[in-house]
C-alpha cells in the first residue's frame, strides 16, 4: 500500500513534468496529508460503501462512511478539460473501480447563475490506460446518452481530466434510494406496491428495445432507483447488449457472463446467442419474488409468496422458467398476467358478495353514529384550530425576529473572515516573493562561482601553454583496453580517485527510432518528452576517454567534503536522504554546480583532467554497442536495475519497488563494464536542455549554446521512476541549482 510520502512524490513528478501547477500540487498534497492523519474514530465510523462497478448509473444522496480523499481528488477541486470544468463538492461513494462525486457544472453555473449539480463517476487511470478500455468506456457512455426516457437515468457526457489522465462520466444527480435499501428497511413489500414500482421499469425496457434494440441484462433491486419525489429510474445500461441484424454482437457489447448471479437467465451464458427481452423478464420475475418474500427463488427459507394466489404463482414461475419460450414475451406482459390472474372463482365470488352485504349494513349503522359524533367534534376542533392559528402567528413573528438577528451576525462574521483571508493571502504572497528572491540569489551566486572557476581553469591552461616545451617529445596516448579499470592516485598520497573504465572512440546512432517511440507512447510517455529524442542522428566520438565505473558514491563524496570544506545548500541532506545508505550507495542531494566543484577538486587532487560527461558520451557509453531501448534489450526488470517495479514496460515482468537507492555494484555491468547506467539515480551531464537534437554537435562534445541555460540534462532514470524513464535515449532536465533525492552524477577523465 502506498504511503502518504509515496503519493506526494508521484504528485511532485507530475508537477515537474508540467502537468500540475504549483497551486494544484499544494492543494492535492494537503488533501493527502489530511487523509493520512485523520483520527481513527472519524475514519472508521459507519459502514464501507458498496464498491463501484463499470456500469453507468447515478448515485443516491446518502451520507458517506469515511472521507474519500485519495491522490489528487478532494472537495473543492476542479477537474475536466479547459472547455468544460467541474468542481467536486462531496464524495458520495468509492471502491476498487473508481469514485463517484457530487459536482457543480461550472459552465452551466456561469451561464445560468445557479449551481447545476451532476454526478461524476471517475475511473482511476490504470483502468483506461489501454486504448481498448478507453474505447469501451466511450462506447458505453455514448450508447447510454441516446437513452432519453423519463424512467432511465440520463448520461450527459464523458470527459478526461488532463492533469490525472482519469476518464469520468457525467450523469444526472439523483436523491433517494434504490430498492435494495427499501427491501433492507422493510423486509417485504405488498404486491400492489411491487407492481406499481415495476410499471415504470417495464416502460423503460420497452423503450430501450423498441427504439435501440437494447436488452438491459442486469435487472436487480440495486438498479431500480426511487427518488425523493417518488419517481422510478432504471440504472445501469452500461452492460446492455444490442441485438444485431446479423445475429452477432460487436466487440464492445456485453460478454456472455454479464449480469448478476441469481438474476441472470440460464441462456445468458450461451456464446453467440442473440439477446432478447426474455432475459430481462427472467430477472424481473426473480426480483418480484424477492420483493414479496425477502429471498430469491430456491434460496434457503424460500417459499411461495403469501400475497399471490395459485394462478398468480403459476404466472410468476413461468417468468423465471429455464426455457425462454415458456416466459411472457415482455416485462409488461408479465405484470399484466399477474394482475389478470388475481380474479376469484365463482364460489369465492358468492361468499364475498354475502359478506359484502353484511358489511354494508354494518357500515351504514356505524356511519350514522359516526356522523353525529363528528358534528359534535367539528365545533370543538374549529375552536382549537382558531387558538392554534393565533399561537402560530406569534411564534412565526418571534422566529422572524431571531432570523433577522442571526443574518446580521452572519454578515458581520463573513466580513471578518474575508478580511482575515485577505491578510493571510498578502502574507503568503510576501513570503513567496521572499523565497523567490532568495532562490534567485542562490542561483546567481552558484553561477558566478562556476564562471569564476571556469575562468581560473582557462587561465591556468593558458599559463601551462605559455611554458617552454620540454626537450623530450610528449608521451604517446596509451592504447585503450576496453573494460580496463583505472584508479588515479591523489598526488598527496591520501587516496585514489573513482574507479574508471576505458572507453574507445567510435560512432553510434543517438536518439530513438520510430518503433521505440511508438512503444514508449503506448507505455504512457508524453509527446513533448518523445520529441526531445529526435531526430535520430549519427555521432562520432573522436577521442577515447575514461568514465566512472559507478556513479560517484557516498564514500567518494565524503572525501571531497572533508578535503574541500564544501557546505550543502540544497533541499536534500546527502548524508540522510530519507532511506538507508552505505559508503557504496550513489550520493544524492547534489546540484549541477556541486558536481562541477567536485570534478574541479578531483582534477587538482590527481593532476588529471576530470569533467562531467557530455550527453553524447553518456548515451554512447550506456548503449555499449546496443541498439535496443535498454542495453539489456527492449524491456527491463528489477533484477537488472533499480526502479519502481510496480510498473512494467513492453511486456516486461512486474518486480520490486525498493523505496530508495541500492549499492552501486548490486547489478551486473553493461557490456563495457559500467554499472547502474539504467535506474538507481538520474545523472547530471554537461549539456544545456534543448527541446530536440536540431543543431546538436555531432562530434560527441557537450552542447552548451542556446537552449534553457537555467537547466541541465539528466540521464538514466532513478529508483522512484517507472521503467519507461530508464531508456538509453530518454532525456530529462532539471534546474542546475536544485538538488533531489533521486539525482547524482558520474565523472569522465580525459586521456
Amino acid at each position: 500500500m502506498q504511503t502518504a510520502i509515496d503519493k506526494i512524490r508521484e504528485l511532485r513528478a507530475l508537477h515537474e513534468d508540467g502537468l500540475l501547477s504549483r497551486q494544484e500540487f499544494d492543494l492535492r498534497k494537503n488533501a493527502i496529508l489530511d487523509a493520512a492523519y485523520t483520527p481513527a474514530e472519524r475514519a472508521g465510523a459507519g459502514a464501507e460503501p458498496q464498491a463501484l462497478g463499470t456500469e453507468i448509473g447515478p448515485v443516491a444522496d446518502v451520507p458517506m462512511a469515511r472521507p474519500g480523499t485519495e491522490i489528487g481528488l478532494m472537495a473543492g477541486q476542479e477537474i475536466g478539460p479547459q472547455t468544460r470544468r467541474y468542481r467536486l463538492e462531496r464524495l458520495i461513494a468509492h471502491g476498487g473501480m473508481g469514485q463517484v462525486w457530487q459536482a457543480t457544472d461550472l459552465a452551466t453555473h456561469a451561464e445560468l447563475g445557479h449551481s447545476a449539480q451532476v454526478a461524476l463517476k471517475i475511473l482511476p487511470p490504470h483502468l483506461t490506460q489501454a486504448a481498448s478500455h478507453a474505447k469501451l468506456l466511450i462506447q458505453e457512455a455514448t450508447r447510454a446518452r441516446r437513452l432519453a426516457h423519463e424512467h432511465i437515468v440520463r448520461v450527459y457526457e464523458w470527459a478526461q481530466d488532463p492533469a490525472t489522465s482519469s476518464y469520468f462520466i457525467i450523469m444526472e444527480y439523483l436523491e433517494g434510494e434504490d430498492l435494495d435499501a427499501v427491501l433492507g428497511r422493510e423486509s417485504r413489500l405488498p404486491l400492489d406496491r411491487v407492481l406499481a414500482l415495476l410499471d415504470p421499469v417495464a416502460d423503460a425496457l420497452d423503450y430501450a428495445w423498441g427504439k435501440h434494440r437494447l436488452v438491459h441484462r442486469d435487472i436487480k433491486p440495486g438498479n431500480v432507483f426511487v427518488t425523493r419525489k417518488g419517481e422510478v429510474k432504471l440504472l445501469d445500461f452500461g452492460i446492455a447488449a444490442r441485438a444485431r441484424a446479423s445475429g452477432a454482437m460487436s466487440p464492445f457489447d456485453a460478454p456472455a457472463t454479464s449480469g448478476t448471479a441469481g438474476y441472470r437467465a440460464p441462456e445468458a451464458a450461451l456464446e453467440g446467442r442473440v439477446p432478447e427481452p426474455t432475459l430481462d423478464v427472467y430477472a424481473v420475475a426473480v426480483m418480484i419474488h424477492q420483493l414479496l418474500t425477502g429471498v430469491l427463488p430456491g434460496a434457503p427459507g424460500g417459499q411461495v409468496p403469501e400475497t399471490l394466489g395459485a394462478r398468480q404463482w403459476d404466472v410468476l414461475r413461468a417468468g423465471f422458467a429455464s426455457d425462454p419460450a415458456q416466459r411472457p414475451a415482455t416485462v409488461h406482459a408479465l405484470l399484466d398476467a399477474i394482475r389478470a390472474a388475481a380474479g376469484p372463482s365463482a364460489q369465492e365470488l358468492a361468499v364475498q358478495e354475502a359478506a359484502r352485504r353484511v358489511e354494508a349494513e354494518k357500515e351504514a349503522r356505524e356511519l350514522a353514529a359516526r356522523r353525529k359524533v363528528e358534528a359534535e367534534a367539528a365545533a370543538a376542533a374549529q375552536a382549537r384550530l382558531d387558538e392554534q392559528r393565533r399561537v402560530q402567528l406569534r411564534e412565526q413573528q418571534r422566529r422572524e425576529r431571531v432570523a433577522a438577528e442571526e443574518a446580521r451576525l452572519a454578515r458581520k462574521e463573513s466580513l471578518r473572515q474575508q478580511l482575515l483571508a485577505r491578510r493571510d493571502e498578502e502574507v503568503a504572497k510576501a513570503q513567496a516573493a521572499k523565497e523567490e528572491t532568495a532562490r534567485k540569489a542562490a542561483q546567481a551566486r552558484a553561477a558566478a562561482a562556476y564562471i569564476a572557476q571556469q575562468k581560473k581553469a582557462r587561465e591556468e591552461e593558458l599559463a601551462r601553454a605559455a611554458e617552454p616545451a620540454p626537450s623530450a617529445p610528449p608521451p604517446a596516448m596509451p592504447a585503450v583496453d576496453p573494460g580496463a579499470i583505472l584508479h588515479d592516485p591523489f598526488t598527496d598520497g591520501s587516496g585514489n580517485g573513482p574507479a574508471l573504465v576505458l572507453i574507445q572512440a567510435g560512432r553510434f546512432e543517438m536518439g530513438s527510432p520510430e518503433h521505440e517511440r511508438r512503444i514508449a507512447m503506448a507505455a504512457g510517455s508524453q509527446k513533448n518528452w518523445i520529441a526531445r529524442e529526435t531526430p535520430q542522428h549519427w555521432v562520432g566520438i573522436e577521442r577515447p576517454f575514461a568514465m566512472g565505473r559507478y556513479p560517484v558514491t557516498v564514500g567518494e563524496w565524503r572525501a571531497f567534503v572533508q578535503a574541500s570544506g564544501w557546505e550543502q545548500h540544497g533541499e536534500v541532506n546527502w548524508e540522510s536522504p530519507g532511506f538507508p545508505q552505505t559508503e557504496m550507495h550513489p550520493v544524492v542531494g547534489v546540484t549541477w554546480f556541486d558536481a562541477q566543484q567536485y570534478v574541479a577538486w578531483l582534477s587538482a587532487a590527481t593532476r588529471k583532467r576530470y569533467r562531467l560527461p557530455s550527453e553524447a558520451e553518456w548515451e554512447y557509453a550506456c548503449r555499449a554497442g546496443s541498439k535496443t531501448a535498454f542495453n539489456v534489450g527492449d524491456t527491463i526488470s528489477t533484477v537488472q536495475a533499480n526502479f519502481d517495479g510496480s510498473f512494467t514496460y513492453n511486456g516486461g515482468p512486474r518486480g520490486e519497488f525498493r523505496h530508495g537507492t541500492t549499492p552501486a555494484d548490486m547489478f551486473a555491468p553493461n557490456a563495457w563494464g559500467l554499472h547502474d547506467m539504467h535506474g538507481n539515480v538520474w545523472e547530471w551531464v554537461q549539456d544545456v536542455v534543448h527541446d530536440n537534437y536540431e543543431g546538436a554537435p555531432q562530434d560527441g562534445s557537450a552542447w552548451e549554446l542556446g537552449g534553457d541555460q537555467v537547466r541541465r540534462i539528466l540521464r538514466g532514470g532513478s529508483w522512484l521512476y517507472n521503467p519507461r524513464y530508464l531508456r538509453a535515449a530518454l532525456r530529462n532536465g532539471f534546474s542546475a541549482v536544485l538538488s533531489n533525492d533521486i539525482v547524482g552524477f558520474r565523472v569522465v577523465r580525459e586521456l
